[in-house]
């Protein structure tokens, strides 16, 4: 099990709503779903995470205690920054209890 006092960065974790205006186009908005402790491993340079048959290039690991509805469709904000998720590891050993956030910095889509 990881110490407590690994996580130490507060970060915010994120899903998109899509809505209509008044015209029909497609609205986009985040709306915060937690706030939480994280142990955060930015990356330098490229870093490639193979999984599922796909490369991701990630620019941080995020460590964070085990919760439900996490989903890759949602997204981090750490130190104001933006970070969409690209994979979700749950933890196992001494991780058990903790899940692994592979992330790029920005937003995928722009919006």
């Amino acid at each position: 099990m990881i110490p407590s006092g690994e996580f130490r960065e507060r970060l915010t974790i994120q899903r998109k709503d899509v809505t209509r205006n008044s015209i029909g186009d497609e609205v986009f908005t985040w709306s915060d779903v937690a706030t939480t402790w994280a142990k955060v491993m930015p990356l330098r340079g490229n870093a490639f995470f193979a999984a599922n048959r796909e490369q991701h290039a990630i620019d941080a690991r995020f460590l964070i205690r085990s919760r439900t509805g996490l989903t890759e469709a949602m997204r981090l904000v750490w130190n104001g920054e933006n970070y969409d998720i690209t994979n979700i590891i749950k933890g196992t050993g001494p991780y058990l209890g903790t899940i692994e956030i592979h992330a790029i910095h920005g937003v995928k889509d722009g919006r």
